[in-house]
């Protein structure tokens, strides 16, 4: 698999323009006084999905042969992702067959059946779902779209950081979430392609660490997936992704469950702002190691805002504790 390349995330910000609209980053004093930086807010919550995800889906969908589209695609998801090809499957007229966890989150399956996708429900996790659908993809013909290791999907969230270096052009520290890889490979191939001295720091829940293992073991490592955080819980790393961040990330680091649920109580409280787990780790991430970031110009990921009111009451009381 051949990276997508700076000049594919400016090609993927024209393809997606007319359908996803430019995301605000924000200046939040609250964060900034907590942190001692100057900090920014991306709002990906913002996107009419709810998650930065959406991105790469219309990006993916407009670069299909007539063929694949004709075949149907079939992908497997935690949620944000089959969110996005489910919508672009329905803006393109493409069926969309999306494989999810038998517990994936309410909210984001009630979206997926609301946006026309058929759904399959297979597996314990994230990875269970996607063999699955892997399996179906060659028995039904379906066209698979692995939902990391594809430079198109890659190219368009990677779009996110494009905005935010034209906003914040003298960004010193991107930090994002990670769970499979698509957004921070985005992020890096962006930052890294217009000033190499921007820092990328990737932040996952050590209570699904295959991405940072992978990381710094330098090849593929599966692991244990407990994080409540569906949107960063996958048990693999991915080869593409990985390899972009082998050459390009500045840092990995981890956070506990427990941080990422103060870290959602912290951003309502200080930055009016609602998220979901995956949406909050990049947050957990700053507030865990604030070396990182003190004394710095730094744009904070809030990659999705899909959160159930059960998992908000949980990360309030954690809060508030």
């Amino acid at each position: 698999m051949q990276a997508p390349t700076l000049r594919d995330v400016y090609r993927a910000k024209k393809t997606i323009a007319p359908h996803i609209p430019r995301t605000p980053l924000h200046y939040s004093s609250g964060l900034s006084e907590m942190l001692s930086a100057e900090v920014y807010l991306k709002h990906e919550e913002h996107l009419p999905l709810g998650a930065f995800k959406g991105r790469g889906g219309i990006n993916l969908l407009a670069n299909l042969s007539d063929e694949e589209k004709k075949r149907g695609l079939i992908t497997a998801s935690s949620g944000n992702h089959g969110q996005s090809m489910a919508s672009a499957c329905k803006l393109f007229g493409v069926k969309a067959v999306i494989g999810l966890p038998e517990d994936a989150n309410p909210n984001k399956v009630a979206a997926m059946r609301a946006l026309g996708a058929e759904l399959v429900f297979h597996g314990a996790d994230f990875d269970a779902a996607r063999l699955h659908c892997e399996r179906l993809a060659k028995e039904e013909g379906y066209r698979f779209v692995h939902p990391v290791n594809d430079p198109l999907l890659i190219a368009g969230v990677g779009t996110q950081t494009l905005e935010t270096v034209e906003d914040l052009p003298d960004v010193e520290v991107l930090m994002l979430p990670l769970g499979g890889g698509s957004g921070i490979s985005g992020a890096c191939i962006v930052a890294k392609g217009i000033d190499p001295s921007i820092e990328v720091l990737a932040v996952q829940s050590e209570q699904a660490q295959a991405g940072y293992l992978s990381w710094k073991k330098g090849e593929i490592v599966e692991s244990e997936m407990n994080t409540v955080a569906e949107g960063i819980a996958t048990r693999s790393g991915y080869e593409l992704a990985q390899q972009i961040m082998a050459d390009l990330l500045d840092d990995f680091l981890l956070v506990s469950d427990d941080e990422i649920h103060q870290a959602i109580g912290t951003l309502v409280d200080k930055a009016h702002t609602l998220a979901e787990g995956a949406g909050a780790t990049a947050l957990a991430g700053a507030i865990r190691y604030p070396e990182k970031v003190k004394g710095k110009k730094v744009a904070i990921t809030v990659s999705g805002g899909n959160i159930t009111v059960d998992q908000l009451r949980k990360s309030l009381n954690v809060y508030q504790s």
